[in-house]
């Protein structure tokens, strides 16, 4: 659920897709499946050890490139499984209303 009540939907592989979990200053990364998705957060299942890894906060590594990542922090494990939450980006700062009210007299 979201802050709203709304429900959020997950998508769910069949197979899985492969992906990676990485920590925020790159010191180590797991490989993984992505088993399912949503906007809000993802399940995972990992290749290989977590213990004494800092999952408080890392990335979850979309593409072999890394172009395509989330945020996440850890918010479930179970042996192999773990469920992730995508955080949010710093907030962005708004555009002064004063450069917008210059456009509405032209």
């Amino acid at each position: 659920m979201t802050d709203d009540g709304k429900l959020v939907e997950r998508v769910t592989f069949s197979r899985g897709f492969d992906v990676c979990i990485m920590a925020i200053d790159g010191t180590w990364r797991r490989d993984c499946r992505l088993n399912a998705i949503s906007d809000t957060d993802a399940a995972l299942t990992v290749e290989g050890s977590i213990q004494g890894l800092n999952l408080k906060e890392f990335f979850l590594l979309l593409s072999s490139t890394g172009l395509a990542y989330r945020r996440c922090e850890l918010i479930r494990v179970n042996g192999t499984e773990m469920d992730v939450g995508f955080l949010k980006g710093k907030p962005s700062k708004k555009r002064s209303a004063a450069g917008e009210g210059d456009r509405a007299g032209v």
